[in-house]
C-alpha cells in the first residue's frame, strides 16, 4: 500500500495536499455510514480485512474499551460523559453493532459491566471474543478468573510495562509472558507506549507472541519532557514525532503488532478529514501482518460505520 502523506502531514503543503485528496473520500465515507446505519446497503459488504495474531485470525481492527471504561485521556467531565453514555444496555447495543460490521475482537477490562455485557451477548449467540490486559500481582500470580470468558490473548498492561522497564525490572514482564504460556496456555502479548521496550524485547529474543504498541508515548515522565522541551504540558504528552518513531519500530519488529491510539485519544478527531488522515497514516505505516485497536464513542456520529469504511479503504491487503 502507498504510504499516503507519511512524514508530511503535520503542517505545510504536504498536509494540505493530503486533505484535498481525502475530502471526497470522507464525504463518500459519511454517505456509506449513513446508508449502512439505515439498513439501505445495496449489497452485502465484503469481508473485513483480517490478520493472524497469536494463532487466531481476527479482524484487522479491534474494538477498544477506553470510552466504555471512561479513560478519556482528557478532563474529568469527558470521563464522566463517556461513562454516563456507556451504561450496560448501551454497551451491549454498541458491541452488537460492532459485530454486525464484522468486528468480533474486543479488548476489554476486568469489571462488572464488561462481564455482564459479555454474558448478555453470549446468551444471544454472539461470536465476540475478548482479551485482557494484566500483570503479575505482588505474589507473582496471574488473574486466572479471565479464563471463564475464553479470552483470545492475555497482554501485559502497557502502563505497567513502561514503569517496570524504567525501573530496570524487565524480568517481571518477561515472567508474565512465560506464565501466561505455561499456566494458561494462551498467546501472550506485551503492551507499551515507549518504543524502547519493543527494541529491548526484540534484542533479547523474548518469546512474546505479539506487541501492542501505542503510537504516542503518553507515559513519558515529565522530567524527560522538560529536558526535551524546557517545559511540560499540563496533561498527557501527545508529541507528533512519537507516531513516526513507533511506526518505525513496528515496521522493524519481527512479531505482529497491534497499534493503538491511532487517533491520539481524540486529538485527531476534529474533522472527518483528520480522522481519515490518521487511519491512512497508521494503516500505511504498520506491517501487513499488523492490526489496529480503536476505541469508539458513537454518541454524536456513527463512528463504527466510519471506522469500518476507513479500515476497508486503507487496511485491505
Amino acid at each position: 500500500m502507498e504510504r499516503i502523506g507519511r512524514g508530511r502531514t503535520g503542517t505545510g503543503t504536504g498536509r494540505r495536499e493530503f486533505l484535498k485528496g481525502v475530502a471526497a473520500g470522507a464525504l463518500l465515507g459519511g454517505a456509506a455510514a449513513a446508508q449502512a446505519q439505515n439498513g439501505q446497503a445495496a449489497r452485502k459488504p465484503d469481508p473485513l480485512p483480517h490478520v493472524t495474531i497469536g494463532g487466531h485470525r481476527i479482524p484487522r481492527m479491534i474494538v477498544g474499551c477506553n470510552p466504555i471504561g471512561g479513560w478519556s485521556h482528557s478532563i474529568r467531565n469527558m470521563t464522566l460523559a463517556m461513562t454516563d453514555y456507556f451504561d450496560l444496555p448501551t454497551t451491549v447495543k454498541f458491541l452488537q453493532r460492532c459485530e454486525s460490521f464484522g468486528l468480533t475482537t474486543w479488548l476489554t477490562y476486568w469489571a462488572d459491566k464488561p462481564r455482564a455485557a459479555l454474558k448478555t451477548l453470549y446468551a444471544q449467540g454472539s461470536r465476540i471474543r475478548p482479551y485482557y490486559l494484566g500483570s503479575l500481582d505482588a505474589e507473582g500470580r496471574l488473574a486466572r478468573d479471565i479464563l471463564e470468558y475464553k479470552p483470545l490473548f492475555y497482554v501485559h498492561h502497557g502502563n505497567d510495562t513502561d514503569m517496570l522497564f524504567r525501573a530496570g525490572k524487565h524480568q517481571k514482564v518477561h515472567d508474565f509472558v512465560k506464565r501466561v504460556h505455561d499456566e494458561m496456555g494462551l498467546p501472550a502479548g506485551v503492551s507499551c507506549h515507549n518504543p524502547d521496550c519493543v527494541k529491548h524485547m526484540e534484542e533479547k529474543g523474548w518469546e512474546v507472541d505479539f506487541y501492542q504498541t501505542c503510537l504516542y508515548y503518553v507515559t513519558r515522565p515529565k522530567s524527560e519532557i522538560r529536558a526535551k522541551l524546557g517545559t511540560a504540558m499540563l496533561g498527557e504528552p501527545f508529541l507528533e514525532s512519537d507516531r513516526d518513531n513507533m511506526l518505525k519500530v513496528i515496521q522493524q519488529a519481527s512479531k505482529p503488532c497491534i497499534a493503538f491510539k491511532i487517533l491520539a485519544a481524540g486529538w485527531h478527531c476534529d474533522s472527518d478529514e483528520s480522522v481519515e488522515e490518521a487511519f491512512a497514516i497508521a494503516l500505511g505505516g504498520i506491517k501487513k501482518t499488523d492490526a489496529i485497536l480503536v476505541g469508539m464513542w458513537p454518541k454524536f456520529k456513527d463512528e463504527i460505520a466510519q471506522n469500518v469504511y476507513l479500515l476497508r479503504k486503507y487496511g485491505a491487503a
